[in-house]
């Protein structure tokens, strides 16, 4: 009996060695030869490294590559329109104080995000702007600056007089400026004198000159006085810069008086112009029609006579009545005979 179980036994365990082994054959049989060595899998997988892109991805990318690279072939050159006439209130064109014509400053055309001339959709330029300038050269925007209006000096002269020397050489002056920059007063023999509160080149500070409602400046041995009913600048006196121009004329043997912007000849003065025929001795100019002297008609011939006419309205000159036959004397009727002295005879023919 022991021997038999014994052989049974040891018979088993070498069926079940055969099995296991054979097993284990056929499972690495199953196996795909990249798990067998994952370090040669490895190695081959770097060997290829990433996949490569598909044929329509490479163009896409191509395409990219060369846009980003591709140099600006448009215009260079920025549009620039010519400067335009500066114009004041009346339409006319500024002039600056030495007498200069004055332009607006010239318009020029807007550059891109990139420094490139701008152009709309229908590639016309575009213009810049008084608040849209665009960019500069260097990609760098470009802002507006910010200018303070200019400070104004308003002058009202009312029921003014011009003195020479104390005498009245015009009156009754009347000038609302809205932004005083120079008087102009000229005198026979003495030439126009240029009146500015602020200092410009060639003028003399005279002190106090701008007191409450006057203005006194002084003229080699001459004194120049404007007086106004309304105060001329501010309440304090302040200071005149006085500029004497002799060679200067207007053709007029009466003081004048005038204002504008301009320091040089003919200094924009309404009216006025440089007379270089007026150096010597020039016509006064004529009296209004009412102030005229009427004068006396000649005499009629003998027997003749002028009729009274209408007077004449003020500022009309009346018109000179000819000479007309006086009326002839009537013979003288028995009514108006003188009756002869009592006692006498009467004669008879």
């Amino acid at each position: 009996m022991r021997r038999t179980s014994t052989g049974s036994l040891s018979g088993l365990l070498g069926l079940a060695f055969v099995l296991t082994s054979i097993a284990r054959v056929g499972a690495q049989e199953t196996q795909p030869a990249s798990s067998s060595n994952p370090q040669s899998a490895l190695s081959i997988e770097d060997k290829k490294g990433p996949s490569s892109p598909t044929p329509s991805q490479s163009t896409a990318l191509v395409e990219k590559s060369r846009k980003g690279k591709q140099a600006y072939t448009g215009p260079t050159t920025l549009v620039e329109l010519p400067p335009t006439p500066m114009l004041d209130e009346e339409g006319r064109q500024r002039q600056d104080p030495d007498g200069k014509l004055m332009f607006n400053p010239p318009v020029r055309q807007q550059r891109d995000k990139k420094g490139h001339p701008l152009f709309d959709a229908e590639g016309k330029p575009v213009m810049q702007t008084k608040d849209t300038l665009g960019y500069d050269e260097n990609v760098k925007k470009l802002h507006a600056l910010k200018e303070k209006p200019p400070k104004t000096v308003s002058v009202s002269i009312n029921r003014g007089t011009l003195t020479v020397d104390g005498m009245t050489g015009k009156a009754a002056l009347n000038y609302e400026i809205k932004d005083l920059k120079y008087f102009y007063f000229y005198v026979p023999g003495i030439g126009t004198t240029v009146v500015s509160n602020d200092p410009f080149p060639g003028a003399v500070e005279q002190k106090h000159a701008f007191d409450d409602k006057t203005l006194t400046v002084t003229v080699g041995e001459h004194v120049l006085q404007l007086s106004s009913d309304n105060r001329l600048l501010g309440k304090t006196p302040e200071s005149a810069f006085v500029l004497v121009d002799k060679s200067f004329s207007v053709p007029t043997k009466f003081p004048v008086m005038g204002y504008g912007p301009i320091r040089v000849a003919p200094y924009a003065w309404p009216g006025s112009k440089n007379n270089e025929e007026s150096k010597g001795a020039v016509e006064a100019p004529p009296l209004p029609a009412d102030l005229r002297p009427a004068l006396l008609l000649e005499p009629c011939p003998r027997g003749q006579m002028r009729t009274a006419g209408s007077p004449a309205l003020p500022g009309q000159t009346a018109a000179p009545h000819p000479c007309v036959p006086m009326p002839s004397m009537a013979p003288a009727t028995s009514a108006n005979r003188v009756a002869p002295p009592a006692g006498s005879t009467p004669t008879t023919k």
